[in-house]
């Protein structure tokens, strides 16, 4: 995969290096030069000094072939345009902005632009929804037969209940995350466009559990 990162802070440096060690081609845009200093000597991917709005600056790093853009820079508005022109402009859907207002987060959520908070963890987040399915495991227990996972679901499953969900999966479904919230449903809750889903899986079972919600729900 080839992912382009606007913003080359702490998030944005930890979040291309931690890509880069997965085996992923990475673009970082920053305004400030010396901001590419956080990547460090051993940074292989490719660095672009501009504006991750502007679209010579996008082209430059690759977004026409790109198939994640994530939008980390400090400022609200730079990271939201970023994120609607590489949408709406070049086509790509995998899309996630760190928004610091949380009104603003939620209207891009609904968007279908995800979001994260600015936490200490932040490049994680992005992270998981850059790279979805088969993303790292939220917790495991010390005998690594279950974890809890963070997981990709079709948006057929919108309208399914989670006690619905729970009962396909064969397994619970302890949170889920929505509009950057955490919640711990009920089996009447109703699964939204934009949730994050987590389910509690032994590892035999994780790749039928994705295999499951990856795709649109059996209908009857």
């Amino acid at each position: 995969m080839h992912i382009v990162i606007m913003g080359c802070g702490r998030v944005g440096a930890s979040l291309a290096r931690s890509l880069e060690r997965r085996g992923h081609s990475v673009a970082v845009i920053d305004a400030i030069q010396d901001a590419f200093r956080r990547l460090g000597p051993t940074f292989q991917g490719k660095t672009v000094k501009g504006m991750g709005f502007d679209r010579t600056v996008l082209i430059k790093a690759g977004i026409e072939r790109a198939d994640g853009f994530a939008a980390v820079s400090s400022g609200d508005n730079s990271n939201i345009l970023a994120a609607r022109v590489v949408r709406e402009t070049f086509g790509v859907l995998n899309v996630v902005a760190r928004i610091y207002d949380e009104g603003r987060a939620e209207v891009y959520e609904r968007l279908g632009i995800p979001s994260v908070a600015t936490v200490r963890w932040a490049s994680d987040q992005v992270l998981r929804r850059l790279l979805p399915e088969g993303a790292e495991p939220q917790w495991r227990d010390p005998s690594g037969t279950v974890r809890l996972s963070e997981l990709h679901v079709d948006s057929g499953w919108v309208g399914t209940t989670i006690g619905a969900m729970a009962a396909a999966a064969r397994c619970p479904i302890p949170f889920l995350t929505r509009f950057g919230v955490g919640q711990v449903p009920t089996e009447s809750t109703i699964f939204q466009d934009g949730d994050l889903l987590y389910v509690a899986v032994h590892n035999d079972r994780e790749a039928d559990v994705e295999q499951l919600f990856g795709a649109p729900p059996a209908r009857n």
